[in-house]
């Protein structure tokens, strides 16, 4: 299995007019929404959407997040969304997402998150049920062997001067 064969890609979506800010490009906020909307496309993949929440009482909740913003997006633009599980325990995920502009190919952004299972009747974390952790198991062992992009764990900061 290739590296691009084993990352999950996410349906395209297409920069709307609201999203764009004062500076002519994609707001920043939005760059979050589209990596969202990603996440939701791959949640869907593993069980863990919307109906499993109305039917097991369990949800995943954002525990950190981490966006680097690389080459601004405009108004129509297409982007194209990839997914990588880094890693995976017993109630948490660390994954990355890969925003590219799917015409001319460049990657605009980078998304780096960990979640917890959530328990909804007590709102704590809470082991994942056996199935989507099964799920999670076999996506990891696809995933493991990528190399990790270069933006993973990234610290903020400026750097010395010289």
């Amino acid at each position: 299995m290739s590296a691009e064969s084993a990352l999950i890609t996410c349906p395209e979506v297409v920069v709307q007019p609201e999203w764009i800010d004062y500076n002519g490009h994609l707001n920043m906020a939005f760059y979050s929404l589209v990596f969202d909307r990603s996440l939701d496309h791959v949640f869907e993949l593993i069980g863990l959407d919307e109906s499993y929440l109305r039917t097991s009482q369990g949800s995943s909740f954002t525990l950190e997040v981490h966006v680097t913003y690389l080459r601004e997006v405009k108004l129509g633009d297409p982007l194209r969304v990839t997914f990588q599980l880094l890693d995976v325990d017993s109630k948490r995920m660390h994954y990355f997402g890969q925003m590219y502009h799917a015409r001319e190919g460049y990657l605009a952004a980078t998304s780096e998150q960990i979640s917890l299972h959530v328990d909804m009747t007590t709102r704590r974390g809470a082991p994942y049920p056996a199935a989507i952790k099964a799920k999670l198991d076999v996506l990891f062992a696809a995933h493991q062997s990528l190399p990790h992009p270069p933006q993973v764990g990234h610290r903020i900061g400026i750097p010395p001067r010289r």
